[in-house]
């Protein structure tokens, strides 16, 4: 089979020839660029300090060239926005190095300004003008947010004021999604994972506005989440105007890239921590599922695309209204949160929702097993997850930095070679 086909069938229900792969489809089931470097060290792709960019600068993650892709086995490849969550283009790649000591390529406007402890501040659209909107910790591997909320009681906050980020499409915003799709198409044999963006509902990597120079309107996270109860009516006319404003969007996207996407990201909203739902299945239902249920209907009656929720943690007592809302595909399998055991995840929705994710954890085996350990845990995540097809092998969430290189071919070895159906 061909990785698209492979992938299209898994996702369908059936088993394919063997259980796909992502690696670097999108941006939570990518890379911290220091363990991409390191894995390309060991499988011999790179000679000693040849750089790899930084492909999505607030996660860090780094580029999943096709030589990896084709090195490691998989099967999808992501078709994402022009810019990045910072705001501005992957372009005019210039050399950087991370705290570690990697050296990596990063865009043109990667504009950072140490402070006097040694973080990184990083600034919207890479404008050194406005307020820095990232800080990277000294010694650290990513960026946190930084909260620029305005004055709540001097600026009431508006409905159109948490809209900024989700207005109508340009003309070169649909160039570039029309384009992108030709060209991996084409070019490629993978499965195409599109993200549009627009359809998260209150994800709360993107509140802060980290792209925006001056955003208005309800952005401080603590408050974002004291507003789900405390202005219901206020987030749920948010989120109504940015269901419309995404499908009319999507509208115009589906016109240009016609059937070539297998799969759609339409949201990261968090719902589960380790040990509980993050929030209660009746307020899910009152403020979010109205939105998931209209995007994914919309997708079903209009494409072949099948969707994609991202949601971490402890999220078993709410996949029933997942799957009720319309949702094909739930990521990232979090096997290690309270009930969230893989024979229980199968035997219960295995049927009715597909697995991507759950083939490793990258808390704790990835990280800090041998590889023996990462091999039997990845066997038994395909042996369990893989019977009857629904699943994608993929790590939970993206694989960190100081993950052992040893690991990281120990993992995607096991994968080639005991992914092949039927499963043992």
């Amino acid at each position: 089979m061909t990785s698209r086909e492979r992938v299209e069938r898994a996702i369908r229900h059936q088993e394919p020839d063997r259980v796909p792969l992502d690696l670097g489809g999108s941006v939570v089931t990518g890379m911290h660029v220091s363990s991409v470097y390191e894995l390309r060290q060991i499988l011999g792709l790179d000679e000693p300090g040849t750089p790899v960019k930084v492909v999505e600068p607030f996660q860090m993650l780094g580029e999943i060239e096709t030589d990896l892709l084709d090195a490691v086995g998989a099967d999808v490849v992501p078709l994402g926005a022009s810019r990045n969550m910072f705001g501005f283009v992957n372009e005019n790649w210039k050399p950087w190095t991370t705290f570690d000591g990697t050296p990596v390529l990063v865009p043109g406007a990667f504009n950072t300004q140490p402070e006097p402890n040694g973080d990184l501040l990083m600034y919207p659209q890479g404008d050194r003008s406005a307020p820095p909107s990232g800080r990277m910790p000294a010694g650290g591997w990513y960026f946190d947010a930084i909260v620029r909320q305005p004055d709540l009681q001097a600026h009431p906050p508006t409905v159109e004021d948490n809209l900024e980020e989700f207005g109508p499409l340009s003309e070169d915003d649909l160039r570039h999604f029309e384009e992108e799709a030709d060209r991996l198409f084409t070019a490629t044999d993978k499965a195409i994972f599109a993200n549009f963006g627009g359809t998260s509902f209150g994800d709360i990597a993107t509140v802060p506005g980290v792209q925006l120079k001056y955003p208005r309107g309800i952005r401080d996270i603590e408050e974002w989440y004291i507003s789900t109860v405390s202005r219901t009516d206020h987030v749920h006319r948010i989120f109504e105007r940015q269901c419309e404003i995404a499908l009319q969007n999507w509208e115009q996207i589906y016109q240009r890239v016609g059937d070539k996407v297998s799969v759609v990201f339409v949201t990261g909203t968090d719902f589960g921590t380790q040990q509980g739902l993050f929030i209660a299945p009746d307020s899910y239902r009152r403020l979010f599922f109205p939105f998931h249920r209209a995007v994914n209907a919309w997708v079903h009656q209009n494409t072949p695309w099948k969707t994609f929720i991202h949601s971490c943690g402890a999220v078993f007592p709410l996949i029933e209204q997942f799957i009720e809302a319309g949702f094909d595909i739930i990521n990232p399998v979090q096997c290690s949160a309270a009930g969230m055991d893989p024979q229980a995840l199968k035997e219960t929705y295995g049927s009715r929702i597909a697995f991507w994710g759950g083939g490793i954890d990258t808390q704790h085996t990835l990280p800090f097993g041998n590889p023996e350990a990462v091999a039997a845990e990845a066997k038994e995540r395909m042996r369990v997850f893989g019977r009857g097809g629904g699943f994608v092998f993929n790590s939970v969430h993206n694989v960190q930095a100081k993950t052992p290189a040893e690991n990281l071919r120990a993992l995607y070895e096991t994968v080639q070679a005991s992914g092949l159906y039927p499963l043992d």
